[in-house]
């Protein structure tokens, strides 16, 4: 048993009276003394665990790898007490004594892994298997050193300390999948606690210090994909309601202080006030990692001068040692903290900001609005409001790397003296240029990011008004315009990217340029020798300059756009608020004696205008009165009730409303969510009311035909519900919010006349009978139902009374009411007419039924808007390697690694020069300079082409991207609009598509140029000290490892980030459009809680996020210290000599570098991870189903086509899905050229789907449209829209001019503009101002009526003169007056076109040819109308209904009156 004499070693009471240690047998003893003082410890908490009788903690189960480890300790321990036995006999030295008590400690092991009651017994367990490894390793370190052997059973004992580390790990949450404990109901029934709240609320010190608290969730992640319900919520002090609250308390009491000199901005110092206190925490923080970073020189200066030094003392290595563990711990512990408190308070600023932008859109008055549209607000929140969650990290480092900068001036001057002095020029003047460097940044961002405003504004109008852009075949064009205002914007990126390009060379030259000079200095004023110690630390200095060097520009470059994101939001919360005061007031209770009093009123949209909109208005509207507004379009009938609610700014007089309103607008506003959450509104369930207003609302067989009833989801804006249904959901919403005053804005405009006669008689007259009701119709045969009507002229009321006074008083309402009567006489005529006409090519089908029944488009079987996709699981490498082959970068790429490996080769070149070349003496002190500062010159050139390549690679990335993305969605078919909220595709052209511009490519750099510098840090140090292999492979193993356990579960976090960033955007765009809604029915406070959940819900994604990351970095920086220190401890105890005092010097330098480089690479490989989920997201719209070509170049049209208009459908079937219920079920009939074709039917019959179908909008599933006897479906999408002119259900305006937007193309000369405007009986109030053609036109037309608006989209038409014409309920917003002279310029105009109307007013269809009945997608009757009048048929009971209520309404009324 020789074999063990070693191992034992000789344990004897000299060594412990004789202390020296420096002597293996000292050593082992104080190890061993160690190890039984733990023992000892162990087996009294065991006892006190037991007497307590304490609850084991966790699961009894244990894992194998524990039984394992317990298995080889108990071996080793019977080993021990075997030699220990044999060895008995010898009294004369207590060696046997040595392997007892050896093998007792091994037992104790063997125990402790088996035995653990409590989570103190885990944590006293750790720290005892992390020491005896640690003790061991280095006592094994020093064997080898010094024997240059080792016993294979010392390994052995070596291998199992190792497997100890690895379970202290696992005892504390470490490299453990997530299973769930069969007893775990027994503690949550015997102790509640939160367990979605995220653990920091309750982390004991210990976790708070190692991010402990996160442990649960990446081992869940670890174990399974997470879901967005696996993510704790935030801390309460983390939310975005108290976030908010205290940002507010500063901002308003900075805006009370402001005077109107005063410039700084209030944003700004309102996020200093709040948070301030925990900002001067994270500076302690940095302030100690920058101290511990900084003094890093002067322990490598310490160790290259013991080296040196030729009676080296072991204490004073070891305290070198010390110092450097002392410093790598605070400054690893204090960085990783500063990081994650920075961007916790960064979070704050940013949800605070996001909601005080929201609150205040919500506030906004409405010449604030038009100067920030919809699309800017969701710019301020997704680009400058997020652009706050990494501000504090900024900040923080711009300071810090500032204080590096001088305290490493300090170390400098410290080791060479007056030889600094001349390396402090070249540092300035480096420095000086910063400035230019930052100003033309800062231009360059402030113009891209106006640039990127301008882009997704018109993006924003694009998306929302695609329908039209199809319809009319305008997608090149708007196409171009978009990529224009990106290729502005690609300009100002690739300036700002070649920029940063420049300004990296600049400052990886300056620390060549320093050092040389330095170095230069040293040798003109002698005021340090040129050995070792000081070259190595004067580049170990200036490595830690050129850190705040390359950082300083970067944090610059950031603070700059900070700063104008800072001006943006400034500019918002400064801006004008909806004013309720001065004689504006709103009194919610029934405290007056009218319900609405206007006196003397006097209101203006533009302050800019000539003329008020509304003038000298006085109103008294008696509580239960039902007033009727009527008049021409653009009267202002709109404005009036505008004026009621508070929303028109007042010139003069008063406004008193008493009472609660209820407001349904005259363009639908229509939520995402479901019928019910639309119609609910945030009131409570009130089953007898709901059911109510559905009823009088005509909504119960919609509902019952929908596929998932009230619980269908609604697209965006409603895009999956037809006109008419979108205005009753309205409706019912008003309805059910059971207010005192009721605003009603033409809401029968969209629907048919019979549910219109439905919806006043039911709804407006029995449902509403003892509220108040103000009306605005176009409707004139409800006029003599209601108590009072305001007939509005020019922004007057112009005659104010009941019907009867006001038709014998004349004028304004006699002219409406003629046209009205026009319309009943024809349908008179057509009624009583019973002569027989030639039999003609229709048919009507005679069907049992006493009304038709309502159908529903969209009856899909699964819900249209569906949840946003995303990857689940690791994609590997697939979508990097997608993104640099869709850049065409693969050269480039190569091109950047060979620039890269070309500059660590120089650069390792020039430091390798300086260690062997100063042990030649006779070496001059130029060659020494000049070779190396060559060198390094050289390596600063590649480190510019590499940077330049990079921009480059990052442009070329980018603007593939982009066009393709661009092109999928102009080529993208209608479905996909109608089934995809904008917000999703907004997010991916404007964060994703940032992500593109700026991240991507330096993180692809960074992470394949980084490990090359890894690579060549550890040949360095295992070329001087090869033992420290030992170390490295397991580190970088173990690196790898938890690399791979984080990245499981951060990868599932950004991309749920990615889908809860669409949801922030889409709720506010949402919010933009119908805050006039939101504002009448006082429900601003319920939106902004729902806006602050979504807000929480994305922020509580970042927290994690960037937890996680700390988690990682600070666990690889633990393990890249281990090897630091291990080759720091290696150099100490290699004996004297071994290796000379230039390579300790060069070993340590890089050595020192290895955590940082470690840690940056994983940064940028975890980032680049995570970014590349941005290129994934993009790239699921760029592979979308693709319309049909837009031009067949084998089978183009004749010019003239079509020359007839004779469109002939066979049997068409639609379906908008596959395997989808058919909408339309085997249409067949035939419209003949020049004649015009009534649609009717009732609402969501399948008339707008038939349009559909001739746009090819939706391709048939069945059957073919011909025209003039060419299939539609065999010719380009382009050249069929050009040849149809359609005037759509809502009419589209895009901002720009009239001219713009009546001839977009550019296609017709001002005359032809001017007459086609005279025509649609606008040229007068055009001509009246001042700018003519070229006035403006705001987003989506909001500065024009809604009357006006479809004026303008008849111009189109008229301009465009095509022999086929479709109107699509094209006069829904216009009066009867107004209707009935278009339809007779329609007749003149287009006398000899096919024209197709779908119509509700059944006296527009009256005149037509023909009349198409379609009923639940059928067709129910086609003929001429007199032929179906004189039946039973379906049109004739359309006709009937509508008549006999005009008649009962209206004639009786104005016969009665004429005599």
């Amino acid at each position: 048993m020789a074999f063990y004499g070693n191992t034992i070693g000789a344990f004897s009471w000299i060594c412990l009276m004789d202390f020296d240690f420096t002597s293996l047998c000292t050593q082992r003893s104080t190890i061993d003394a160690i190890n039984l003082l733990f023992v000892c410890v162990f087996y009294m908490s065991l006892i006190i665990t037991l007497i307590r009788k304490s609850s084991i903690s966790g699961s009894s189960r244990k894992s194998w790898i524990f039984l394992l480890v317990s298995i080889c300790c108990a071996i080793v321990s019977i080993a021990f007490y075997t030699v220990g036995f044999l060895n008995s006999g010898n009294s004369k030295q207590l060696s046997w004594l040595a392997c007892i008590g050896r093998g007792f400690v091994w037992t104790s092991l063997a125990v402790s892994l088996l035995v653990q009651r409590h989570r103190w017994n885990k944590i006293l367990n750790s720290v005892w298997w992390t020491c005896s490894c640690l003790l061991v390793s280095a006592l094994n370190i020093e064997i080898l050193f010094r024997e240059h052997a080792i016993e294979i059973f010392d390994i052995i004992q070596w291998l199992v300390h190792f497997l100890l580390l690895f379970c202290a790990f696992q005892n504390l949450g470490y490299f453990v999948s997530q299973s769930v404990p069969e007893s775990l109901s027994e503690p949550l029934l015997n102790d509640e606690i939160d367990t979605k709240q995220t653990g920091l609320g309750h982390a004991t010190f210990l976790s708070k210090l190692t991010f402990s608290w996160v442990n649960p969730l990446l081992s869940l992640g670890y174990s399974k994909p997470l879901a967005l319900e696996d993510i704790p919520s935030l801390l309460s002090e983390d939310e975005a309601d108290l976030t908010y609250q205290n940002f507010m308390h500063s901002w308003e009491s900075l805006v009370r202080e402001r005077n109107k000199n005063n410039t700084k901005n209030l944003v700004l110092w309102s996020v200093v006030r709040t948070h301030l206190k925990e900002n001067i925490l994270i500076g302690f923080y940095a302030l100690l990692r920058t101290i511990a970073v900084a003094v890093s020189p002067l322990i490598l200066y310490a160790f290259v001068n013991y080296s040196n030094s030729g009676d080296s003392d072991l204490k004073q290595g070891l305290s070198i040692v010390g110092f450097l563990i002392v410093a790598k711990v605070v400054e690893s512990l204090s960085q990783r903290h500063c990081f994650f408190y920075s961007r916790r308070s960064g979070l704050k600023m940013r949800s605070a900001l996001m909601v005080a932008v929201y609150k205040k859109q919500l506030n906004l008055s409405n010449s604030a609005s038009r100067r920030h549209s919809t699309g800017e607000i969701v710019n301020y929140i997704a680009v400058d409001a997020y652009r706050m969650g990494e501000f504090p990290w900024w900040f923080h480092i711009s300071w810090t790397s500032t204080l590096q900068l001088f305290l490493s001036i300090g170390i400098l001057f410290g080791v060479v003296g007056v030889g600094a002095l001349p390396g402090l020029v070249p540092l300035l003047i480096c420095g000086f240029l910063n400035v230019p460097f930052a100003k033309i940044l800062q231009n360059c961002m402030a113009q891209f990011m106006i640039s990127q405003d301008e882009r997704l504004r018109s993006t924003s109008e694009i998306l929302n008004s695609m329908k039209i852009i199809k319809l009319q075949s305008w997608e090149d064009r708007f196409k171009n315009l978009v990529e224009n205002l990106r290729a502005n914007e690609i300009i100002w990126l690739s300036k700002t990217q070649i920029m940063k390009a420049s300004s990296s060379f600049l400052y990886w030259m300056s620390p060549t340029i320093v050092s040389a000079v330095v170095f230069l200095g040293c040798a003109l004023f002698n005021s340090a020798p040129l050995n070792a110690g000081t070259i190595f630390t004067v580049l170990a200095t200036l490595r830690n300059l050129s850190e705040p060097v390359r950082l300083i520009p970067e944090a610059l470059s950031i603070m700059i756009q900070v700063k104008v994101s800072f001006d943006r939001l400034n500019a918002i919360l400064l801006d004008e608020e909806l004013d309720r005061s001065d004689g504006n007031s709103r009194n919610i209770s029934r405290s007056s004696v009218n319900a609405v009093e206007i006196q003397d009123g006097n209101f203006i949209w533009d302050h800019e205008s000539v003329s008020p909109t509304l003038r000298d208005v006085n109103l008294d509207i008696k509580w239960g009165q039902k007033i009727a507004v009527c008049g021409p379009v653009g009267a202002g009938k709109s404005s009036l009730l505008y004026a009621v609610l508070g929303e028109i700014p007042k010139i003069s007089g008063t406004v008193n409303v008493s009472g609660t309103i209820a407001y349904v607008s005259q363009t639908s506003w229509i939520q995402s969510g479901t019928v019910q959450d639309n119609i609910l509104f945030g009131k409570t369930m009130d089953k007898i009311r709901y059911q109510n207003a559905i009823k009088v609302c005509a909504l119960d067989k919609d509902i019952k035909d929908f596929s998932h009833g009230d619980l269908t989801e609604i697209g965006q804006r409603g895009i999956n519900m037809s006109g008419g249904q979108k205005q009753r959901i309205q409706l019912a919403r008003a309805v059910y919010n059971d207010a005192d005053i009721y605003l009603l804005d033409d809401p029968f405009s969209a629907v048919d006349a019979h549910t219109a006669a439905i919806l006043f008689n039911d709804c407006v007259m029995t449902a509403l009978r003892e509220k108040t009701v103000i009306l605005v119709t176009h409707q004139v045969e409800f006029l003599s139902e209601v108590d009072k009507i305001l007939v509005m002229e020019s922004g007057k009321i112009a005659q104010s009374g009941n019907f009867e006074n006001l038709l014998t008083a004349g004028t304004a309402l006699e002219q409406l009411v003629s046209a009205h009567k026009e319309s009943i006489s024809e349908l008179d005529q057509n009624n009583e007419n019973k002569t027989h006409t030639e039999e003609s090519q229709g048919f009507y089908l005679t069907k049992k039924q006493s009304e038709v029944e309502i159908s529903n488009e969209g009856n899909l079987g699964i819900q249209l808007t569906q949840e946003e996709e995303k990857e689940i699981g690791d994609v590997g490498w697939k979508t990097l390697r997608d993104y640099i082959s869709f850049s065409r970068g693969s050269l480039m790429l190569c091109w950047i690694i060979l620039a890269q490996s070309v500059f660590i080769a120089l650069q390792t070149a020039s430091t390798f020069w300086l260690a062997l070349a100063i042990e030649v003496p006779k070496l001059s002190t130029a060659t020494l300079i000049g070779v190396y500062s060559l060198i390094s010159f050289a390596s600063s050139a590649f480190v510019y082409i590499r940077s330049l390549l990079t921009a480059y690679l990052g442009l070329r990335g980018s603007s593939a991207f982009f066009s393709s993305f661009t092109t999928a969605i102009f080529n993208a078919p209608m479905l996909f609009f109608d089934s995809t909220p904008v917000g999703r595709i907004l997010t991916r052209v404007s964060s994703d598509l940032s992500v593109l511009d700026f991240d991507i490519p330096f993180s692809i750099t960074f992470v394949v140029s980084i490990p090359l510098e890894i690579v060549m840090i550890i040949c360095i140090m295992v070329s001087v000290t090869w033992q420290v292999l030992i170390v490295v492979v397991p580190a970088m193993v173990a690196s790898k490892y938890v690399q791979g356990y984080y990245q499981a579960s951060v990868r599932e976090l950004i991309r749920i980030n990615g889908t809860t960033k669409a949801p922030v955007m889409n709720f506010a765009s949402e919010t933009s459009l119908g805050v006039v809604t939101i504002r009448a029915f006082n429900m601003a406070d319920r939106v902004f809680k729902q806006y602050l959940k979504v807000v929480d819900t994305d922020a509580t994604l970042f927290f994690h996020s960037n937890v996680a990351m700390e988690w990682l970095a600070l666990r690889i920086e633990a393990l890249q210290n281990l090897t630091v220190i291990t080759a720091a401890l290696l150099l100490i105890i290699a004996p004297q000599g071994y290796v000379s005092p230039g390579l300790v010097g060069l070993s340590l330098s890089y050595a020192f570098t290895l955590t940082g480089a470690q840690i940056f690479w994983t940064r940028w490989y975890c980032n680049l991870l995570n970014y590349i989920i941005s290129v994934e997201r993009i790239k699921q719209f760029i592979h979308l189903q693709v319309e049909p070509p837009a031009i067949v170049k084998d089978n183009r049209p004749p010019s003239s086509w079509p020359s007839k208009g004779r469109i002939d459908i066979q049997d068409l079937e639609i379906r908008y899905r596959p395997n989808a219920p058919l909408v339309l079920k085997g249409i067949t009939c035939t419209f003949r050229e020049g004649s015009r074709v009534g649609v009717v039917g009732r609402t969501g019959s399948g008339k707008s789907t038939l349009i559909s179908a001739l746009f090819r909008l939706v391709e048939p599933a069945g059957g073919d449209i011909l025209i003039d006897g060419i299939n539609t479906c065999s010719l380009g999408l382009k050249d069929l829209r050009m040849k149809l002119s359609i005037i759509p259900q809502e009419p589209t305006l895009f901002k720009g001019s009239i001219r713009t937007n009546l001839d977009p193309l550019g296609l017709y000369s001002d005359d032809d503009i001017w007459k086609a405007l005279e025509k649609c009986q606008v040229k007068e109030t055009i001509s009246s101002l001042p700018h003519l053609l070229d006035s403006s036109v705001s987003d989506e037309g909001g500065n024009w009526s809604l009357g006006q608006r479809q004026l303008f989209c008849l111009g189109r038409v008229l301009l465009k003169r095509n022999k086929i014409l479709v109107l699509d309920e094209a006069t829904a917003s216009i009066d009867s007056a107004t209707d009935a002279i278009l339809q007779r310029i329609i007749r003149q105009e287009f006398a000899e076109c096919t024209v197709i109307t779908v119509a509700h007013r059944v006296p527009t269809v009256i005149d037509s040819d023909m009349v198409m009945v379609l009923s639940y997608g059928k067709l129910v009757e086609y003929d001429e109308p007199s032929k179906l009048m004189e039946t039973n048929s379906s049109f004739s009971k359309l006709v009937a209904e509508y008549w006999s209520s005009c008649k009962k309404d209206s004639s009786s009324n104005i016969i009665r009156l004429q005599h």
